[in-house]
């Protein structure tokens, strides 16, 4: 979702769309729909970002799918490449309680005969994947098999490809996750430009891996103490967060402030967060799906008994900075509906 601009959503050469662009595409939208049959929010966001891109004559639209892949709107379209870059357990209401069954929703973007990226290792998710990449006559190229990355002792990383091999690139994002994330990026352009749909520059690609910005993903928000802000919302996202944590940054005591959705798995998210923290303050986002913040600390206890409940998010953050000293830090998570309110807190603009 958009943290906290609706236009976050449609980005054109990383520049946000201006709202009155969003706006007429809307209208345009909203005069084909059929009110016997209303669209939902995303099928509607989804149909404004294909018309805006083709109005606005992109030669590359990048369209991230909602959740799962099969059923969902942006599934419309045909790809010159798909992508599927992790799978973990989430949205399990809609898409299934086990990774098999996920896994079946989200290979539903696999087309014939156009190319999948991969960054999922869990043999029973690539089994999946494999099977129906076999049936639809996809190439398939994995993490760890077709294409890897190696990280050397000066924090740049070498990448190993299908075609390229690529060496002293440096990534503008925390967290070891993000090198495997990078790959899955580099594969996609190598087998883009292993079928002749674009030409490689290495030096651009150097240059745009400088510069990648991904907000409310280890985003550090202040300086003394240091403030970081990440929308970590499942296990797989706490777990990467949490080695962030410990490997990434230098720090004398930690302080979380969290706030969740209560249709998370709380407990695998508490899990993995709570123990490594010396404070942890709960609190509860302004949205309707917001955990109680009450309910976190009960189920709190096992992983963490110094923690207060501060229902007010504004307030939540003040108390963790007057516990904190200027070598400590601040880890505000839980949420992507969170990062979002908490970015208005820091100033970030509510309007383009």
């Amino acid at each position: 979702p958009n943290l906290v601009r609706f236009t976050e959503r449609f980005r054109i050469d990383g520049v946000e769309t201006r709202p009155e662009i969003i706006l007429d595409v809307f209208e345009q939208v909203r005069g084909v729909l059929d009110e016997r049959e209303p669209p939902t929010f995303f099928e509607v966001v989804t149909a404004m970002g294909l018309l805006c891109f083709a109005q606005e004559n992109v030669d590359w639209a990048v369209v991230e799918v909602g959740m799962g892949g099969r059923l969902d709107a942006t599934n419309v379209i045909c790809p010159r490449a798909s992508v599927i870059t992790n799978i973990s357990f989430d949205h399990q209401e809609f898409l299934g309680a086990t990774l098999t069954s996920i896994a079946r929703e989200k290979a539903g973007i696999i087309k014939e005969d156009v190319p999948l990226v991969c960054g999922a290792r869990q043999p029973a998710v690539q089994g999946v994947i494999k099977t129906t990449c076999y049936k639809r006559h996809a190439a398939l190229y994995r993490l760890g098999v077709d294409f890897r990355v190696r990280q050397a002792a000066d924090s740049s990383f070498q990448y190993q490809g299908m075609q390229s091999r690529w060496a002293g690139m440096r990534l503008n994002l925390d967290g070891a996750h993000q090198l495997n994330n990078a790959a899955v990026a580099l594969a996609t352009l190598d087998v883009l430009g292993l079928n002749g749909e674009v030409d490689l520059d290495e030096a651009a690609i150097h240059r745009g891996l400088l510069k990648v910005h991904w907000p409310a993903r280890l985003e550090v928000l202040q300086q003394h103490p240091l403030i970081v802000l990440d929308g970590a919302h499942n296990p797989q996202g706490a777990e990467c967060l949490r080695d962030a944590l410990k490997r990434d940054f230098s720090y004398r005591r930690l302080h979380l402030v969290v706030g969740v959705m209560r249709d998370k798995d709380l407990r695998g998210i508490l899990r993995r967060l709570l123990p490594i923290a010396d404070t942890v303050t709960f609190t509860r986002p302004r949205y309707e799906r917001a955990a109680d913040p009450e309910q976190l600390k009960a189920l709190s206890d096992p992983y963490n008994r110094n923690h207060s409940v501060i229902a007010d998010v504004a307030s939540a953050i003040q108390h963790a900075r007057r516990l904190a000293t200027p070598d400590d830090l601040i880890c505000i998570t839980g949420s992507l509906y969170f990062a979002g309110e908490v970015k208005e807190l820091f100033g970030e603009p509510t309007t383009f």
